[in-house]
């Protein structure tokens, strides 16, 4: 009888990786997580789930509302609203969060299968990002929610290259693409796995043979996504016009923000720097300067100039975000688990230097979330909120001028009018169109709040619209930021 064929190295390592210890790393995260299902939901949480649960046929994008996210975002958002909502919600962010971290140490191994501590690295990397509220954690947005599919298509990719079986490393590669293309159709903005390929291709001649699978998976995945939106009713036509044309429309409004936008930029870096990720980073590009390791037949490619473009890519999308959210930071953890997984593929050790960069960051996570667990995020709306749940009826409809959906979905009211957040009104009804229309309609909501000083910051012309609120409403009180008018009639 013949004797079976040895397992290739990479493979028999990946039996003898620390899986416990990236398991606790996982576990840590979701610790990390769990303490916050509970709290109020952000203003991007609640419109999502109001625009997910009610997905259908309707008269705007997506059923009766209209946003400048892809379909995939949507759908999960729909899914944690079918299972009772805010909770439900949080857990799949937590899911994600511990998913992204399980997959870095894949990839870590994947990238350099003869070093045990490779795993711990890249999954340490992406735990001190995934855990910290300084990157937007505790909250759940497109980001963490694409992370799982942009890391494990990096992984994937990384596999089908390293791989000298043709079927396995065709599947790995059509894996890759569809990865990368669920990740965009959850974000549009979130192109890592996609940087990585064209990266791969000018330093690797494996990877440029798993080129044609990767593109199939791709078109297939997207392909899938798309016709199953348009089941529902939002035609590929504006779906486009959402996830493509609209930013950039959105791109010339928001240049000419008055100064909010600055400073939140400014929030933005001093979270990055606070977070310990770029001391980490930088520690792996300093002592991660030699050549690669040789690891056998089955080595993994050079990820090292790879990892770099990716990470400028990823720095890139946040400067031009325009908005500059702190959860925009999220999408720089495949690039920095890359870098981790570069540095792992050569023999330098891990110094002294690294361990301090690391305790760093985790001391960073661990702080932070004591303090937002003792000092709950403002959620300024909440006053309105109060008031709604004392003197509104259930089912009653409302318009919040403009954005803050969370007051629609915690006060058990439904709105008429398409756009839940500011920046779509802004561009899509810059002249209030709709919403005069709407509120001199037979449609018109019980319930009109209006944030004045959030009309003076995006310059609007509200004069139409609140001389029909001087006819059609009563203002019934101010509560917080928001000025509060009730039908006259209702």
């Amino acid at each position: 009888m013949a004797e079976p064929t040895p397992a290739p190295p990479w493979r028999r390592r990946i039996g003898t990786m620390p899986k416990t210890w990236v398991l606790l790393m996982a576990v840590g995260v979701s610790l990390g997580w769990l303490p916050f299902a509970g709290r109020s939901l952000s203003p991007d949480e609640a419109g999502y789930l109001i625009v997910g649960g009610q997905w259908s046929d309707g008269v705007s994008l997506y059923g009766d509302y209209w946003v400048d996210r892809p379909p995939v975002l949507v759908a999960l958002f729909g899914l944690a609203d079918g299972l009772g909502g805010a909770v439900p919600l949080r857990l799949l962010g937590a899911l994600a969060a511990v998913l992204t971290v399980v997959l870095a140490g894949v990839l870590g191994r994947l990238a350099a299968p003869e070093r045990r501590s490779a795993p711990l690295l890249t999954a340490g990397t992406a735990a001190v990002c995934v855990g910290t509220p300084l990157f937007g954690g505790t909250v759940v947005d497109g980001e963490v929610l694409a992370l799982p599919f942009l890391v494990g298509g990096m992984a994937a990719y990384v596999a089908a290259a390293a791989s000298r079986h043709r079927v396995r490393g065709t599947a790995l590669s059509v894996l890759a693409g569809a990865a990368g293309a669920v990740g965009m159709l959850v974000k549009q903005s979130q192109v890592d796995v996609f940087a990585l390929v064209v990266a791969l291709l000018f330093t690797s001649r494996a990877a440029r043979r798993r080129l044609p699978g990767f593109v199939v998976g791709a078109l297939v995945a997207g392909g899938l996504v798309v016709v199953a939106a348009a089941a529902r009713g939002t035609a590929p036509a504006d779906l486009w016009d959402a996830v493509v044309t609209f930013r950039l429309d959105a791109a010339r409004e928001l240049a000419g923000d008055s100064g909010a936008a600055s400073r939140r930029l400014v929030a933005v870096v001093e979270a990055l720097a606070a977070s310990g990720l770029p001391l980490v980073v930088a520690t792996f590009v300093w002592k991660g300067r030699g050549e690669p390791s040789v690891q056998g037949p089955w080595t993994a490619p050079d990820l090292r100039t790879a990892a770099y473009v990716v990470l400028a890519v990823e720095v890139l999308v946040v400067g031009l975000g325009g908005s500059y959210w702190l959860h925009y930071l999220m999408g720089l953890v495949p690039g920095a688990v890359l870098v981790a997984a570069g540095f792992a593929q050569r023999p330098a050790p891990v110094t002294r230097s690294i361990g301090t960069s690391f305790a760093l960051a985790g001391l960073s996570s661990a702080v932070v979330i004591g303090w937002v667990l003792a000092h709950p995020i403002d959620r300024p709306e909440e006053q309105a909120i109060a008031y709604l749940d004392d003197h509104g009826g259930r089912g009653d409809s409302a318009v919040v001028v403009l954005g803050a959906a969370n007051i629609i979905r915690d006060a058990d009211l439904t709105s008429p009018y398409p756009y839940l957040w500011s920046l779509p009104a802004r561009v899509r009804d810059a002249d209030l169109r709709t919403l005069v229309g709407l509120l001199r309609g037979p449609e018109r909501p019980e319930w009109v709040l209006v944030a004045e000083h959030s009309l003076d910051v995006w310059r609007l012309d509200f004069s139409t619209a609140q001389g029909e609120l001087d006819r059609e409403y009563d203002e019934v009180t101010q509560a917080g930021k928001f000025t509060v008018y009730r039908r006259a009639d209702a």
